[in-house]
């Protein structure tokens, strides 16, 4: 269970790739949104996630690359991360929507800018309304908490994820 009292699940995009043994070093993880996309980062020992920043969606190419895409793909570079986490936006039955789908063509994309760089999946239900919940209860309201909810649901999206990896 995660700190929230809910599962998470990780899967894989295509093509799979097998799981690796631990490897000390950042992990990055990213929220997926139409309007925004949050990133966190953990520190090198994979023990506490933290907001990087808020990337605008941008599908403005430049290279063939999209904007938004490029941005996190230069953050990996910078960070030298050595995993990149996708929030995938399932239904509480488990089922994939639109949001979904958008989510796994953001990890293919990005998955091809940083070609060295694993990207996994995971289940990310409830991580969007726990970060609006812990921005509320430390009182960030309106346009603020807009603003930095999905960097917070990258964090939860990341925290659940290194939590798992300290259990297996």
């Amino acid at each position: 269970m995660g700190a929230a009292g809910y599962h998470l699940h990780v899967t894989e995009i295509e093509p799979p790739t097998p799981a690796p043994e631990f490897r000390r070093g950042r992990r990055l993880s990213v929220d997926v949104g139409k309007v925004r996309v949050g990133v966190a980062m953990s520190d090198p020992d994979c023990v506490l996630a933290s907001p990087v920043e808020t990337v605008p969606r941008d599908l403005s190419t430049k290279k063939g690359v999209p904007a938004d895409i490029a941005t996190i793909a230069a953050l990996v570079d910078e960070h030298d991360v050595v995993e990149i986490i996708v929030g995938l936006p399932v239904t509480l039955a488990g089922e994939e929507s639109h949001a979904a789908r958008d989510a796994r063509h953001f990890a293919r994309l990005l998955g091809r800018s940083v070609e060295s760089v694993p990207v996994r999946m995971v289940d990310e239900r409830l991580t969007t309304a726990v970060a609006s919940r812990r921005l509320a209860e430390r009182g960030v309201k309106g346009h603020r908490r807009k603003a930095v909810v999905d960097q917070a649901a990258a964090v939860e999206i990341l925290q659940l994820y290194l939590e798992r990896m300290r259990r297996t």
